[in-house]
Protein backbone atom coordinates (compact mmCIF):
# COMPACT_ATOMS: atom_id res chain seq x y z
CA UNK A 1 0.00 0.00 0.00
CA UNK A 2 3.12 2.04 -0.05
CA UNK A 3 1.16 4.24 -3.17
CA UNK A 4 -1.21 5.67 -0.51
CA UNK A 5 1.47 7.37 1.30
CA UNK A 6 0.85 10.86 1.08
CA UNK A 7 -1.90 11.51 -1.19
CA UNK A 8 -4.79 13.73 -0.21
CA UNK A 9 -7.95 12.17 1.69
CA UNK A 10 -10.07 12.69 -1.46
CA UNK A 11 -8.07 10.80 -3.46
CA UNK A 12 -7.78 7.78 -0.51
CA UNK A 13 -12.02 8.45 -0.45
CA UNK A 14 -12.14 7.41 -4.15
CA UNK A 15 -9.88 4.92 -3.93
CA UNK A 16 -11.94 3.16 -1.36
CA UNK A 17 -15.27 3.86 -2.71
CA UNK A 18 -13.99 2.02 -6.01
CA UNK A 19 -12.57 -0.94 -4.20
CA UNK A 20 -15.58 -1.24 -2.34
CA UNK A 21 -17.94 -0.76 -5.99
CA UNK A 22 -15.95 -3.62 -7.67
CA UNK A 23 -15.96 -5.89 -4.52
CA UNK A 24 -19.54 -5.39 -4.29
CA UNK A 25 -20.53 -6.10 -7.60
CA UNK A 26 -18.37 -9.21 -7.89
CA UNK A 27 -19.71 -10.27 -4.91
CA UNK A 28 -23.18 -10.46 -6.28
CA UNK A 29 -22.34 -12.33 -9.60
CA UNK A 30 -20.72 -14.81 -7.55
CA UNK A 31 -24.10 -15.38 -5.43
CA UNK A 32 -25.93 -17.15 -7.52
CA UNK A 33 -23.26 -19.82 -8.64
CA UNK A 34 -22.44 -20.61 -5.25
CA UNK A 35 -23.22 -23.35 -2.31
CA UNK A 36 -25.30 -21.82 0.58
CA UNK A 37 -22.16 -21.89 2.88
CA UNK A 38 -20.58 -20.37 0.84
CA UNK A 39 -23.33 -17.95 -0.30
CA UNK A 40 -23.81 -16.79 3.52
CA UNK A 41 -20.29 -15.85 3.83
CA UNK A 42 -20.33 -14.29 0.79
CA UNK A 43 -23.25 -11.93 2.35
CA UNK A 44 -21.52 -10.97 5.02
CA UNK A 45 -18.64 -9.99 2.98
CA UNK A 46 -20.64 -8.21 0.61
CA UNK A 47 -22.45 -6.21 3.89
CA UNK A 48 -18.88 -5.41 4.87
CA UNK A 49 -17.81 -3.84 1.87
CA UNK A 50 -21.05 -1.84 1.53
CA UNK A 51 -20.38 -0.92 5.17
CA UNK A 52 -17.11 0.41 4.05
CA UNK A 53 -18.55 2.27 0.73
CA UNK A 54 -20.97 3.77 2.96
CA UNK A 55 -18.63 5.13 5.69
CA UNK A 56 -16.35 6.44 3.01
CA UNK A 57 -19.16 8.34 0.77
CA UNK A 58 -19.85 10.07 4.32
CA UNK A 59 -16.18 11.24 5.31
CA UNK A 60 -15.79 14.53 3.92
CA UNK A 61 -12.97 17.33 4.00
CA UNK A 62 -14.32 20.86 5.87
CA UNK A 63 -12.20 23.11 4.83
CA UNK A 64 -12.24 25.63 2.40
CA UNK A 65 -9.22 27.55 1.53
CA UNK A 66 -11.37 30.17 0.08
CA UNK A 67 -14.09 31.16 2.44
CA UNK A 68 -14.66 30.86 5.90
CA UNK A 69 -16.61 28.34 7.27
CA UNK A 70 -17.64 28.19 11.17
CA UNK A 71 -17.06 25.46 13.44
CA UNK A 72 -19.12 25.24 16.83
CA UNK A 73 -16.77 25.06 20.44
CA UNK A 74 -18.19 22.25 22.55
CA UNK A 75 -15.56 22.24 24.68
CA UNK A 76 -12.53 24.87 26.59
CA UNK A 77 -10.54 23.02 28.91
CA UNK A 78 -7.97 26.03 30.93
CA UNK A 79 -4.58 24.29 31.31
CA UNK A 80 -2.74 26.83 32.97
CA UNK A 81 -3.64 30.80 33.84
CA UNK A 82 -2.72 31.56 30.37
CA UNK A 83 -3.58 28.56 28.14
CA UNK A 84 -6.50 26.64 27.31
CA UNK A 85 -7.55 23.72 24.55
CA UNK A 86 -10.39 24.33 22.42
CA UNK A 87 -12.21 21.61 20.96
CA UNK A 88 -14.55 22.37 17.74
CA UNK A 89 -16.68 19.99 16.66
CA UNK A 90 -17.15 19.13 12.79
CA UNK A 91 -20.40 18.68 10.97
CA UNK A 92 -20.47 14.72 11.44
CA UNK A 93 -19.02 12.15 13.61
CA UNK A 94 -17.03 11.00 10.06
CA UNK A 95 -15.68 14.51 9.15
CA UNK A 96 -12.21 15.00 8.96
CA UNK A 97 -10.82 18.68 8.76
CA UNK A 98 -8.78 18.15 5.55
CA UNK A 99 -5.27 20.05 6.72
CA UNK A 100 -2.38 18.43 5.03
CA UNK A 101 0.71 17.62 7.82
CA UNK A 102 2.63 20.64 8.05
CA UNK A 103 -0.38 23.30 7.19
CA UNK A 104 -2.31 25.64 9.44
CA UNK A 105 -5.55 27.77 9.20
CA UNK A 106 -6.36 30.96 9.15
CA UNK A 107 -8.87 32.06 11.81
CA UNK A 108 -10.97 35.11 12.23
CA UNK A 109 -12.66 36.81 15.59
CA UNK A 110 -12.62 40.39 16.71
CA UNK A 111 -10.30 42.36 19.17
CA UNK A 112 -11.01 44.08 22.36
CA UNK A 113 -12.60 47.14 20.06
CA UNK A 114 -14.67 44.99 17.82
CA UNK A 115 -11.87 45.27 15.23
CA UNK A 116 -11.62 42.14 12.87
CA UNK A 117 -8.46 40.17 13.17
CA UNK A 118 -7.18 37.00 11.81
CA UNK A 119 -4.19 34.90 12.98
CA UNK A 120 -2.50 31.57 11.48
CA UNK A 121 -2.69 28.41 14.13
CA UNK A 122 -2.09 24.85 14.25
CA UNK A 123 -4.29 22.30 15.53
CA UNK A 124 -3.19 19.81 17.32
CA UNK A 125 -5.05 17.12 15.79
CA UNK A 126 -4.96 15.18 12.91
CA UNK A 127 -7.10 13.73 9.96
CA UNK A 128 -7.29 11.05 11.87
CA UNK A 129 -9.53 12.43 14.71
CA UNK A 130 -12.94 12.44 13.43
CA UNK A 131 -15.90 14.57 13.93
CA UNK A 132 -13.59 17.42 15.45
CA UNK A 133 -10.21 19.52 15.64
CA UNK A 134 -8.61 20.87 18.83
CA UNK A 135 -6.53 24.36 19.09
CA UNK A 136 -4.15 25.11 21.98
CA UNK A 137 -4.08 28.56 22.63
CA UNK A 138 -1.56 30.71 24.76
CA UNK A 139 -3.26 33.87 25.22
CA UNK A 140 -1.36 36.75 25.56
CA UNK A 141 -2.61 39.86 27.30
CA UNK A 142 -2.23 42.42 24.91
CA UNK A 143 -3.05 39.98 21.98
CA UNK A 144 -5.72 41.06 19.73
CA UNK A 145 -6.53 37.38 18.83
CA UNK A 146 -6.03 36.21 22.27
CA UNK A 147 -9.15 38.22 23.58
CA UNK A 148 -11.64 36.59 20.92
CA UNK A 149 -10.37 33.34 22.48
CA UNK A 150 -10.53 34.13 26.06
CA UNK A 151 -14.01 35.58 25.58
CA UNK A 152 -15.08 32.62 23.43
CA UNK A 153 -17.31 30.22 25.49
CA UNK A 154 -19.06 27.04 24.46
CA UNK A 155 -21.80 27.01 21.72
CA UNK A 156 -19.82 29.84 20.24
CA UNK A 157 -18.92 29.28 16.55
CA UNK A 158 -14.97 29.95 15.29
CA UNK A 159 -14.59 31.13 11.28
CA UNK A 160 -11.69 29.45 9.75
CA UNK A 161 -9.98 29.19 6.34
CA UNK A 162 -7.66 27.11 4.94
CA UNK A 163 -5.66 25.33 4.34
CA UNK A 164 -2.78 27.37 4.19
CA UNK A 165 1.28 27.11 4.31
CA UNK A 166 4.25 26.12 2.29
CA UNK A 167 4.67 22.99 3.90
CA UNK A 168 3.68 19.77 3.23
CA UNK A 169 4.97 16.56 5.20
CA UNK A 170 5.21 13.73 2.84
CA UNK A 171 6.41 10.10 4.16
CA UNK A 172 10.17 9.62 3.49
CA UNK A 173 11.15 13.12 2.43
CA UNK A 174 13.77 13.31 4.88
CA UNK A 175 15.60 10.81 7.11
CA UNK A 176 15.42 12.68 10.13
CA UNK A 177 14.09 16.63 11.40
CA UNK A 178 15.63 18.57 13.73
CA UNK A 179 13.17 20.89 15.01
CA UNK A 180 13.74 24.23 16.99
CA UNK A 181 10.44 25.60 18.90
CA UNK A 182 9.66 28.09 21.31
CA UNK A 183 6.77 28.85 22.61
CA UNK A 184 3.17 28.16 21.21
CA UNK A 185 5.74 27.28 17.97
CA UNK A 186 5.48 24.41 19.31
CA UNK A 187 2.34 23.65 17.67
CA UNK A 188 3.56 22.80 13.58
CA UNK A 189 6.36 20.70 15.34
CA UNK A 190 4.01 18.59 17.62
CA UNK A 191 1.38 18.38 13.97
CA UNK A 192 3.85 16.94 12.25
CA UNK A 193 5.75 14.68 15.18
CA UNK A 194 2.50 13.07 16.07
CA UNK A 195 1.72 12.18 12.11
CA UNK A 196 5.40 10.58 12.03
CA UNK A 197 5.43 8.71 15.15
CA UNK A 198 1.62 7.24 14.57
CA UNK A 199 2.29 5.94 10.81
CA UNK A 200 3.90 2.49 11.40
CA UNK A 201 5.39 3.17 7.61
CA UNK A 202 7.48 5.97 8.47
CA UNK A 203 11.04 5.70 10.00
CA UNK A 204 11.79 9.24 10.23
CA UNK A 205 13.80 10.36 13.13
CA UNK A 206 12.36 13.51 14.85
CA UNK A 207 14.95 15.40 17.43
CA UNK A 208 12.87 18.24 19.18
CA UNK A 209 14.99 21.38 20.84
CA UNK A 210 12.23 23.24 22.57
CA UNK A 211 12.94 26.86 24.61
CA UNK A 212 10.51 28.16 27.06
CA UNK A 213 10.78 31.27 29.47
CA UNK A 214 10.11 29.14 32.55
CA UNK A 215 8.45 25.43 33.20
CA UNK A 216 4.46 26.39 33.33
CA UNK A 217 5.17 28.08 30.07
CA UNK A 218 5.81 24.77 28.14
CA UNK A 219 2.68 23.80 26.13
CA UNK A 220 1.85 20.06 25.54
CA UNK A 221 4.31 18.81 27.72
CA UNK A 222 2.27 15.55 28.94
CA UNK A 223 1.74 14.67 25.27
CA UNK A 224 5.60 15.20 24.61
CA UNK A 225 6.83 13.48 27.25
CA UNK A 226 4.20 10.66 26.29
CA UNK A 227 5.72 10.85 22.72
CA UNK A 228 9.12 10.36 23.67
CA UNK A 229 8.12 7.18 26.08
CA UNK A 230 6.41 5.33 23.44
CA UNK A 231 8.68 6.31 20.71
CA UNK A 232 12.04 6.31 22.33
CA UNK A 233 14.17 5.46 18.97
CA UNK A 234 12.05 7.89 16.32
CA UNK A 235 11.56 10.70 18.79
CA UNK A 236 14.28 13.05 21.11
CA UNK A 237 13.43 15.89 23.31
CA UNK A 238 15.36 18.40 24.58
CA UNK A 239 13.72 21.53 26.92
CA UNK A 240 15.24 24.69 27.61
CA UNK A 241 14.16 27.25 30.02
CA UNK A 242 15.38 30.44 30.50
CA UNK A 243 14.10 30.65 34.08
CA UNK A 244 14.46 26.94 35.26
CA UNK A 245 13.29 25.15 38.67
CA UNK A 246 15.04 23.83 41.34
CA UNK A 247 16.84 20.94 40.01
CA UNK A 248 16.57 21.32 36.38
CA UNK A 249 18.34 18.91 34.68
CA UNK A 250 17.74 20.12 31.15
CA UNK A 251 19.23 23.25 28.96
CA UNK A 252 19.48 26.75 30.89
CA UNK A 253 19.53 30.12 28.98
CA UNK A 254 18.80 30.73 25.38
CA UNK A 255 19.05 27.56 22.38
CA UNK A 256 22.74 27.89 21.66
CA UNK A 257 24.72 26.26 18.65
CA UNK A 258 26.57 23.83 21.22
CA UNK A 259 22.74 22.36 21.58
CA UNK A 260 22.01 22.39 17.92
CA UNK A 261 25.05 20.34 17.73
CA UNK A 262 24.36 17.59 20.43
CA UNK A 263 21.03 17.66 19.93
CA UNK A 264 20.12 17.58 16.39
CA UNK A 265 21.35 15.67 12.85
CA UNK A 266 23.79 17.12 11.49
CA UNK A 267 23.85 18.67 8.24
CA UNK A 268 23.32 16.56 5.68
CA UNK A 269 20.93 16.34 2.29
CA UNK A 270 18.63 13.61 3.69
CA UNK A 271 17.72 16.10 6.84
CA UNK A 272 16.26 18.97 7.43
CA UNK A 273 15.95 21.37 10.57
CA UNK A 274 12.53 23.25 10.99
CA UNK A 275 12.39 26.26 12.95
CA UNK A 276 9.12 28.01 14.74
CA UNK A 277 9.31 30.85 17.61
CA UNK A 278 9.20 34.32 18.22
CA UNK A 279 10.79 36.31 15.52
CA UNK A 280 14.14 37.01 17.68
CA UNK A 281 14.63 33.49 18.14
CA UNK A 282 13.87 32.73 14.66
CA UNK A 283 16.39 35.24 13.68
CA UNK A 284 19.05 33.92 16.16
CA UNK A 285 18.40 29.96 14.91
CA UNK A 286 19.05 31.09 11.48
CA UNK A 287 22.18 32.61 12.34
CA UNK A 288 23.25 29.76 14.20
CA UNK A 289 22.13 26.86 11.44
CA UNK A 290 24.59 29.17 8.67
CA UNK A 291 26.97 29.03 10.97
CA UNK A 292 26.97 25.35 11.93
CA UNK A 293 26.71 24.92 8.12
CA UNK A 294 23.13 24.09 7.22
CA UNK A 295 22.20 24.95 3.95
CA UNK A 296 19.28 27.03 3.35
CA UNK A 297 17.55 23.58 1.59
CA UNK A 298 18.16 21.81 4.52
CA UNK A 299 16.37 24.89 6.82
CA UNK A 300 12.25 25.64 7.04
CA UNK A 301 10.76 28.30 9.02
CA UNK A 302 6.85 27.87 9.81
Amino acid sequence: MDFLQGQSTETLLAVAVAVAAVAAGGAFLLLRSMKPKVTKILILSNIFVISLFTLASEVHCCLDPENFRKFKLVEKKQISHNVAKFKFALPTPTSVLGLPIGQHISCRGQDATGEEVLKPYTPTTLDSDLGYFELVIKMYPQGRMSHHFREMKVGDYLSVKGPKGRFKYQVGQVRAFGMLAGGSGITPMFQVARAILENPNDNTKVHLIYANVTYEDILLKEELDNMAKTYPDHFKIYYVLNQPPENWNGGVGFVSKEMIQSHCPAPAEDIQILRCGPPPMNKAMAAHLDELNYTKEMQFQF
